[in-house]
């Protein structure tokens, strides 16, 4: 396995950790997904490294919400999480797919959406997300028929996962969106990371074009 970073290598060096205490193999490489070269160099590399592509998970994510770009302006904030967001995932997808529809067995994709671009939610950095992360989900379904039988293409939609925005958020909020939720809390990394390895599985063989919401019934 090949875990990425942009900036956070001691977090991925210690993911990579954890991976290898279970008895798995991990490296760590740096990649700026947000350009066409950085996204190809990486499937490059870990085509070298690891000898072959059976599952890319394409996970990079723009942070707006959090630090110093949570102040920027509407416009700024849109063309970095289109550069990131939906042009990394398009890049690392297509680069990818060259690569396992050589392979016999072929490969899987997974592409990163969100819940709410099916349901819709007010606010400028909802419709920012709205608009890429519907794109990413649009994209992958018309990837899925072109890769088809090969390879196999996903979606993963995440709702109200605790990760950096959701620990750092308004305890009244964090809790009026537990109680909003039908199960009664915020996701967690785990729980998405769970939906990742079914869908990358054989058990899954049979699905592709789908994008599965993991959100507690946020959004049905």
């Amino acid at each position: 396995m090949l875990v990425t970073y942009r900036r956070s290598e001691d977090s991925a060096r210690a993911v990579a950790g954890r991976i290898a205490e279970r008895g798995g193999r991990a490296e760590i490489a740096q990649a700026d997904l947000g350009t066409r070269p950085g996204c190809e160099a990486l499937v490059a590399q870990a085509r070298e490294r690891l000898g072959g592509l059976d599952v890319w998970v394409n996970n990079a994510g723009a942070d707006v919400l959090t630090g110093d770009t949570a102040g920027w302006e509407w416009e700024r904030k849109l063309d970095l999480l289109l550069a990131v967001d939906l042009k990394g995932t398009i890049a690392s997808s297509y680069a990818v797919a060259a690569v396992m529809r050589e392979q016999p067995a072929g490969g899987v994709i997974l592409n990163m959406s969100w819940d709410h671009v099916v349901f819709g939610m007010k606010g400028e950095n909802p419709e920012l997300f709205s608009a890429v992360k519907g794109g990413v989900m649009s994209y992958s379904k018309s990837l899925a028929r072109a890769l088809a039988p090969s390879v196999r293409v996903n979606v993963l939609a995440p709702g109200w996962i605790e990760t950096a925005f959701g620990e750092g958020a308004d305890p009244d909020f964090k809790r009026e969106v537990a109680e909003s939720t039908p199960m009664k809390r915020w996701g967690t990394p785990a729980d998405v990371a769970a939906a990742a390895v079914w869908l990358a599985s054989p058990a899954a063989a049979f699905i592709t074009g789908q994008a599965i919401n993991v959100n507690g019934g946020t959004v049905m």
